[in-house]
């Protein structure tokens, strides 16, 4: 394709991450896959992802990058554009899941987790906003969830919640960035149950004690909080549709991206009040007359 462009995907390693990096790649994009612990935790992947771009002919690269330390953020930017000469696109997708009554989590848990999923993305927008600004173009992709608006199941609080105030982070930003010509989509994945490990690497509450009073009347419930889920899913449901979605949103014109996509398979409501509170926002900013700070994509 004639409009390559240079690409760095947080939390890379593995699930939506590790599929966008490679779709985008594929579309023949200069891809940076954003992973912590290359030498030893993710070496592995690393070395697949390695394996992979040399099997494709790709531009794919694994860049060390943890969300939850700001001189990594700098470092890996500064690494993208010493090579690069540019930035074009932040892919926010680094996350972490736990499961557990929420009570059983230690505030020091719930900060772990607001941590990686909201503050992370604080880490790379204020690593690649500068360069981004003096650019005058950009493009930030964030990959969210639709439990911030839809239906959700309980024993997921810390992680809904995070992915709640990374949503409310994502849409003040949009309006902050634009007229730097930096566009915002919120990509929304509903609950795909198989593609991905978030359920098999979720955190778990270290509050024992607590946790254990809760298991006589859920334990059956908490245990099978992902088959529930999988049953409301389509059978040729793919987890791969986020990563073309992310493509899609990637390859569009500047100024014509829409602000949310959902990938849903499962329905669960998020689009429709996702719709209603877009709109709502896109009112509010006309009423103030801030009608500069909305794209024309900016709500349905």
């Amino acid at each position: 394709m004639n409009d390559s462009k240079v690409i760095l995907v947080t939390g890379a390693s593995s699930g939506f991450g590790a599929l966008s990096v490679r779709a985008l790649a594929a579309r023949g994009h200069t891809v940076y896959a954003g992973m912590r612990a290359l030498a030893t935790r993710n070496a592995s992947a690393a070395s697949d992802l390695a394996a992979h771009a040399e099997e494709h002919g790709v531009d794919l690269r694994a860049v060390e990058l943890d969300v939850t330390a700001q001189d990594s953020a700098d470092a890996a930017v500064e690494r993208i554009v010493a090579e690069q000469g540019r930035l074009d696109v932040v892919v926010h997708n680094a996350g972490h899941m736990v499961l557990g009554p929420a009570e059983a989590f230690t505030p020091e848990q719930l900060a772990d987790v607001y941590d990686t999923n909201v503050l992370g993305t604080q880490r790379v927008n204020r690593a690649a906003l500068p360069q981004l600004r003096r650019q005058g173009q950009g493009h930030l992709v964030w990959i969210g969830s639709s439990s911030t608006r839809g239906g959700c199941p309980p024993f997921l609080a810390p992680y809904f919640a995070a992915k709640a105030a990374m949503d409310a982070l994502a849409v003040s930003y949009a309006a902050e960035v634009i007229r730097f010509g930096i566009d915002t989509s919120i990509v929304v994945p509903g609950a795909f149950t198989s593609g991905t490990n978030h359920f098999a690497h979720a955190g778990t509450p270290a509050d024992v004690e607590r946790a254990a009073a809760y298991d006589a009347r859920y334990k059956a419930l908490m245990d099978d909080v992902n088959e529930r889920l999988a049953g409301l899913i389509p059978p040729d449901a793919d987890v791969s549709e986020v990563a073309d979605a992310v493509v899609r949103v990637v390859e569009l014109p500047a100024g014509t991206r829409p602000f949310r996509v959902h990938v849903d398979p499962s329905r669960d409501g998020s689009a429709v009040v996702s719709a209603v509170a877009d709109r709502i926002r896109v009112e509010f900013f006309r009423r103030v007359g801030l009608e500069d700070l909305l794209t024309p994509a900016s709500s349905l």
